[in-house]
C-alpha cells in the first residue's frame, strides 16, 4: 500500500484506497427556544456531515418533551429515511433535559462505549463539567442514534472526534457502516 493511501484517525486508520459509502443522517435538535433558523448546533452537524460526504436525510427542531422527541425519532426510524440520527440537546441534568428518558426505552441495543468515549473527549475540552452530560447512543430497528449535548462545542467534538470516524466506511480496523446490514439480525420487537 502506498503511504498516501492511509490517513491516521483516532484509534485506527482511514484507508483512502477503499470506497467511501455515504450514510443517510438525520439531525434532531431538542430545544424549547431554538428554531431551524436559530439552531446553530443542528446547523453545525448538518454542515459537517455533508462536508464529509454524507447525506442529510432530514432536520428537525423539537421541544424538550419526551413524547415529541419519541414521535420524531420513531417517524425517522419507521420511514426508513435515515441510517443514523444525531440528536443535540436535552442531555443535561435540569428538569427540562429529557432526551435520554425519551430515547433509552426505544433502544434495541445500547452502545455503552459512546458515552465513555464522549466523556473522555469532552474532558479534554471542558474538564469535570463533562459530568453534567448524559450523552448516549444505541440502535433502534437498525438505525444508529447518537445523543449529544446541545452546545456547538459538544457537537463539534462528538462529530469530529468520534462519530465521523465510525460512520466512514474507510475507517479501519472496523466501522459501523460495515455492520449496518447486520444490525437487524434476530430483531423481533418494535420500538415503543
Amino acid at each position: 500500500m502506498s503511504p498516501d493511501a492511509v490517513t491516521l484517525s483516532p484509534g485506527g486508520e482511514l484507508r483512502e484506497d477503499l470506497p467511501f459509502k455515504p450514510v443517510r443522517i438525520a439531525v434532531v435538535t431538542v430545544s424549547d427556544t431554538r428554531t431551524l433558523e436559530t439552531d446553530t448546533s443542528g446547523a453545525l452537524l448538518a454542515k459537517r456531515l455533508q462536508a464529509d460526504g454524507h447525506l442529510l436525510a432530514d432536520r428537525f427542531v423539537v421541544k424538550d418533551d419526551v413524547e415529541q422527541i419519541r414521535a420524531v425519532v420513531r417517524r425517522l426510524v419507521d420511514s426508513n429515511v435515515a441510517d443514523a440520527i444525531l440528536t443535540t440537546g436535552g442531555t443535561g441534568l435540569t428538569g427540562r433535559d429529557v432526551t435520554p428518558e425519551a430515547i433509552e426505552p426505544l433502544l434495541d441495543k445500547r452502545m455503552e462505549g459512546f458515552s465513555t468515549i464522549f466523556h473522555l473527549v469532552s474532558y479534554e475540552m471542558v474538564g469535570l463539567s463533562t459530568l453534567q452530560s448524559r450523552a448516549l447512543a444505541g440502535l433502534i430497528k437498525g438505525v444508529i442514534v447518537f445523543c449529544m449535548p446541545g452546545s456547538n462545542g459538544a457537537c463539534k467534538d462528538g462529530w469530529d472526534k468520534i462519530i465521523r470516524w465510525q460512520l466512514d466506511s474507510r475507517h479501519m480496523p472496523c466501522n459501523m457502516v460495515e455492520l449496518m446490514p447486520r444490525f437487524n439480525e434476530h430483531l423481533t420487537h418494535d420500538c415503543t
